[in-house]
């Protein structure tokens, strides 16, 4: 699952960023309101951590206008801010949850975990294309019922593909993505994984799910090849 975090304070944001990469998620973090707003509005992220004294567009101000342009992330306000004004305002403003500043790493996580059980109605935690099932939230991938074993970073790509059936990723998006980073110049690490990949979830079953479009990228899906 992907988190947008948004906070200025940037001791505060590689902490909760490591934290949760090690965790298997998969953080994109911006420094300003603005940053922010930009990186929320073009992209569907399953939550949104902000923080609320931003520069650029203040972060209550930045829910108001996620929240009137459909946005439907689960939000977690973490601030310094702990009056009850500031959160009544911010829950009347699309808030889903509220935690103080400072804070222990394990109860942000146990918040997050709480908020990404709960998704949007029309969006399910569980991806499949064919017989291949990925849990989101369990971080579970079976194939035909079996279970598949797979490290952190195999399997935030294949979820990565997953979520996106049929559409080919070019190896620079699946870096951006995956690795949150642009490794230029060495994209051919993405090869390195998608193998792996393979013989985990294709060597053994007729029909192959990942396939490579030659010069662009790779893509999963069921369809019969042409």
């Amino acid at each position: 699952m992907r988190i947008l975090l948004i906070e200025d304070e940037k001791k505060v944001a590689d902490f909760v960023a490591r934290g949760l990469r090690a965790e298997r998620f998969a953080v994109d973090v911006a420094g300003d309101g603005t940053t922010g707003w930009e990186m929320a509005s073009g992209l569907d992220y399953d939550l949104i951590i902000l923080d609320l004294m931003l520069p650029g567009i203040p972060g209550t101000e930045l829910l108001q206008r996620l929240r009137r342009n459909g946005k439907n992330a689960a939000v977690l306000v973490l601030t310094a801010r702990d009056g009850t004004k500031a959160k009544v305002e911010n829950f009347e403003a699309g808030a889903d949850d509220y935690l103080t500043k400072p804070f222990a790493f394990a109860e942000l996580l146990v918040r997050v975990k709480a908020l990404l059980r709960r998704p949007p109605p029309n969006r399910s935690h569980v991806l499949q294309v064919g017989n291949l099932e990925l849990d989101r939230l369990s971080q579970q991938v079976r194939r035909a019922g079996k279970r598949i074993e797979l490290t952190a970073k195999e399997y935030a790509l294949l979820e990565y593909l997953v979520a996106h059936p049929g559409r080919v990723l070019s190896r620079t998006m699946i870096v951006e993505h995956v690795w949150d980073d642009s490794f230029e110049g060495l994209t051919n690490i993405v090869d390195v994984y998608v193998r792996h990949l393979r013989e985990k979830i294709d060597d053994a079953h007729p029909e192959k799910l990942i396939r490579t479009v030659r010069g662009v990228g790779y893509c999963v899906t069921d369809e019969a090849a042409p």
